[in-house]
């Protein structure tokens, strides 16, 4: 607990067999009272190692995809009772070490949503992130930034905290299933008037981290771009849009 605040870790896992141990190790326990991984239909030993360290796992039967593994994490630290949620990969991209200090900001209501920005610091690609990844992301941040006018380091880090009074007031059940469903996520935080804050995150690029291939990219980049423009139109008053509307489908106990 940070403050009196109830802290969970959630793990979204996909053949993190390799990692899982590792990025577990680093995890504050002095401040996480809770970690949640829900392994979306690995075909590696993900689950079994799970078990082994008592995590509390959840396993889809069948791949449902990154972002409809999130909501099930989501939904499950909110059945199970808390008020910060931190959601790190177990693929040790990102340094569990940075956990109390995310949730921290939030505890001590500085911040209702803190993102781990692999831009500040300007170590992204001294970290190994693939030149082609570094200018894609900088452009589509610049572009987020200019087309709803805020300004973010970066859009794209999988690496948030959020209050629990974020996750259960914007309609994630919305949004995607797919990697478009983190900036969706963002977006909707931003939308609806919480305040998002940064920290600065060394980036990890190893073979055992997780990646998606360069068609997958360019269809997420696609899908970035749509989702800042319906921010946009939804701002303005030109078009509605259910992860933009305040009635959409929202986390509620026991709804997945």
């Amino acid at each position: 607990m940070i403050n009196g605040k109830r802290i969970t870790v959630v793990m979204p896992a996909y053949n993190a067999g390799k990692t899982l141990l590792k990025t577990y190790q680093e995890i504050p326990s002095s401040v996480v009272d809770d970690i949640i991984l829900t392994d979306d239909a690995s075909q590696d030993d993900t689950v079994e190692i799970s078990n082994e360290l008592n995590i509390n796992t959840l396993v889809h039967a069948k791949n449902k995809g990154y972002g409809a593994n999130q909501k099930t994490c989501y939904q499950e630290a909110v059945r199970r009772g808390t008020d910060i949620v931190v959601m790190l990969h177990p693929d040790y991209q990102y340094t569990p070490k940075l956990i109390s200090a995310m949730a921290f900001m939030i505890a001590e209501g500085i911040f209702d949503v803190v993102i781990a920005s692999r831009i500040l610091g300007n170590r992204a690609m001294a970290g190994g992130m693939p030149a082609y990844k570094y200018y894609a992301n900088r452009f589509l941040t610049l572009a987020e930034n200019l087309i709803i006018n805020q300004k973010l380091s970066e859009y794209h880090t999988g690496y948030r905290a959020f209050s629990v009074k974020t996750l259960t007031a914007i309609p994630m059940l919305e949004n995607s299933d797919d990697f478009v469903f983190d900036n969706e996520m963002l977006l909707q935080a931003l939308y609806f008037g919480f305040q998002v804050g940064e920290v600065s995150c060394p980036a990890r690029y190893f073979e055992e981290a997780s990646s998606i291939s360069f068609r997958r990219s360019m269809k997420y980049g696609f899908g970035v771009l749509q989702t800042a423009a319906k921010y946009f139109m939804a701002k303005k008053g030109i078009q509605s849009f259910p992860i933009f509307d305040p009635n959409g489908k929202k986390l509620t106990v026991g709804s997945l």
